[in-house]
């Protein structure tokens, strides 16, 4: 079901729901714009979005004026403040930004950039369970991990080998510490162990189609993910092992699927719980949309999960 959509003022690519406790009603959009000509450039931007899905609203809160962005994600609850929630961003001057969310919603402050790849870089991550761990993938094809304890430029490990075409995007699971997946152009989704980073767990990944640019767990579902695939739309995937099935797709949007997320935890507006949603944003029509997926399917998964914890 429907709740709301918009036209965002750049080519739309990556949609973020808020995971911090006080903030699940914020929702960050980024696009990305190539200005052509004599002086070519390319710019973008962040926008906050307050969101009620009950009520049907989707209000802006903010803009950031930026380079071009690829990918945004917020930080896990577990970092230190949580009274300033932090988003990264990869873009396409090959650097990482760091932002902090003021309580007020009303300032966005950069805090930390570096150089992390030569070539454009397409995802940053925060690691869930070791907040001060940053994943970044680029058109390189090569895949990176950063300690931002020990400064922003210091190298965990690089793998430069598996992935066939550009990294898109990489999502930690919040229920295994050592379950990582990538998402790339070369339309594989690949399951790692963070413990041996030599090659993924299974060498025969998944594929999905149209190139993986999102991939998005469930907040509470084991298992479920929300993947966005280019030429392939939006679909919500169940995975155990190497197998995967597709529960349910989105068709709404008429250009590249490129920004999808769930929003976390209950959502309270006026001492009153609210539903759920997921956002889904493409790159040329710049459109933002925000839905419900169907009941049945989210219940039955959550019954398993629950059955096996």
């Amino acid at each position: 079901m429907d709740v709301g959509h918009c036209i965002l003022d750049g080519n739309a690519d990556a949609v973020e729901f808020c995971p911090h406790d006080s903030f699940y009603n914020v929702l960050a959009a980024s696009t990305y714009v190539l200005q052509e000509g004599d002086c070519p450039s390319r710019s973008g931007c962040i926008t906050l979005f307050d969101v009620d899905a009950d009520g049907g609203r989707l209000e802006l809160i903010q803009k950031v004026e930026t380079a071009g962005i690829f990918d945004i994600k917020w930080s896990p609850e577990l970092l230190q403040n949580p009274a300033r929630p932090l988003l990264a961003q990869a873009d396409a001057d090959g650097c990482v930004k760091i932002y902090s969310l003021q309580c007020s919603d009303s300032d966005d402050s950069e805090m930390r950039e570096w150089k992390a790849h030569d070539f454009e870089v397409w995802a940053a991550s925060f690691d869930i369970q070791q907040p001060m761990l940053v994943y970044t993938g680029s058109d390189d094809c090569k895949f990176c991990c950063w300690d931002l304890r020990d400064g922003p430029s210091n190298l965990v490990f690089q793998n430069t080998k598996v992935h066939k075409m550009g990294i898109c995007c990489i999502a930690k699971s919040p229920f295994d510490p050592n379950t990582l997946l990538t998402g790339s152009y070369d339309e594989c989704l690949r399951v790692w162990d963070v413990r041996s980073t030599s090659k993924p767990v299974n060498e025969s990944s998944i594929c999905l189609g149209g190139g993986v640019w999102r991939i998005k767990h469930h907040p509470s579902i084991q298992g479920l993910v929300l993947t966005a695939c280019m030429h392939n739309g939006f679909a919500i995937v169940k995975f155990e092992g190497d197998q995967a099935d597709v529960v349910e797709t989105y068709e709404k949007h008429g250009s590249l699927a490129y920004g999808a997320d769930w929003q976390r935890g209950d959502v309270i507006v006026g001492g009153r719980r609210k539903s759920s949603a997921i956002a889904t944003c493409s790159f040329y029509d710049r459109l933002l949309r925000v839905w419900k997926p169907e009941g049945d399917n989210l219940k039955r998964f959550s019954s398993s999960s629950n059955e096996k914890n």
